[in-house]
């Protein structure tokens, strides 16, 4: 009984992978996004309103992240990035805190397992943030697996985990401005000068401006992948929360009311119609000097 039921579980799973290929090749026929981010909003709401233990409802949203890593690799979006851990969410109870960090712990370290997704479709990992706030385990795991994955060149999956806008647009600035400077004294060092003081008090041109916006980006931590091209919230918030505020510009929000351990394929699959419907405006908005 128990293998004939197994059997009838294998035909189905089968024949449900078909359907969603079959469906991904129809998409494909239209505008596949490049790049897909996820804020992972309704976790805690989850796990409250089905009255599960405190965290089931982060493992729930693990597991639903999996299936739309999946459902994006199989589309052919090269690039996802899902806000895991805000620097603002320090400041929640410390117990939950350091529940989080072990989950997130134990989920890093599974990432490179054999048998995990990011072996499965060639995933590079990227954990993007100021890592530095990180306690030394959860850190240490991080550097692992970005140094177990770095000669996997298909997909890339960045994970932002003691991230916000914030802190990235400052580390950007300071970053660029600090490269300057040593230009500056290099050059100054050599006699070669290097035309920031003006006589006769010459106002600067915009286009002279020692910091431009490209050596700001490239400081970025997000420089790794390129602008996203569909922001996913769920559980109906419209909301950035300080996410990718800089690379946004541009993208489709999609906004479901569902939380995030109870999304599926239907709430991709509309996301991604939803984009192609819209793709046209944005790419013209996008492309506008």
């Amino acid at each position: 009984m128990e293998r004939g039921n197994g059997i009838i579980s294998q035909i189905l799973s089968g024949f449900i992978t078909f359907l969603r290929k079959f469906i991904f090749n129809i998409l494909s026929v239209g505008p596949v996004p490049n790049h897909i981010a996820c804020i992972m909003d309704g976790n805690r709401r989850y796990a409250k309103k089905l009255n599960l233990m405190e965290g089931a409802g982060h493992r729930a949203g693990f597991s639903a992240l999996m299936s739309m890593l999946q459902y994006c690799y199989e589309l052919g979006v090269r690039y996802v990035t899902i806000y895991a851990f805000s620097i603002d969410n320090f400041k929640r109870d410390p117990e939950e805190v350091q529940s989080l960090m072990d989950l997130l712990q134990e989920k890093i370290e599974g990432l490179v397992k054999e048998e995990s997704i990011v072996n499965r479709y060639g995933v590079r990992v990227y954990f993007i943030g100021n890592l530095k706030l990180l306690k030394e385990p959860v850190r240490l795991a991080a550097e692992r697996a970005m140094l177990a994955t770095a000669k996997n060149s298909k997909e890339v999956l960045s994970i932002c985990i003691a991230y916000n806008s914030t802190n990235e647009i400052v580390h950007a600035v300071q970053d660029a401005c600090e490269e300057k400077l040593d230009e500056v004294k290099a050059l100054e060092a050599s006699g070669a000068g290097y035309g920031l003081i003006r006589l006769g008090g010459n106002e600067l041109d915009e286009r002279d401006y020692p910091v431009k916006v490209t050596d700001i980006e490239k400081h970025m931590y997000m420089a790794v992948a390129p602008d996203p091209d569909i922001i996913i919230r769920t559980s109906g918030e419209t909301r950035l929360s300080n996410f990718l505020l800089w690379q946004s510009a541009y993208c489709y929000l999609y906004s479901p009311s569902v939380l995030w351990p109870a999304i599926g394929f239907q709430h991709f699959l509309w996301a991604i119609l939803n984009f192609q419907r819209n793709h046209f405006y944005l790419d013209k908005k996008r492309k506008r000097p």
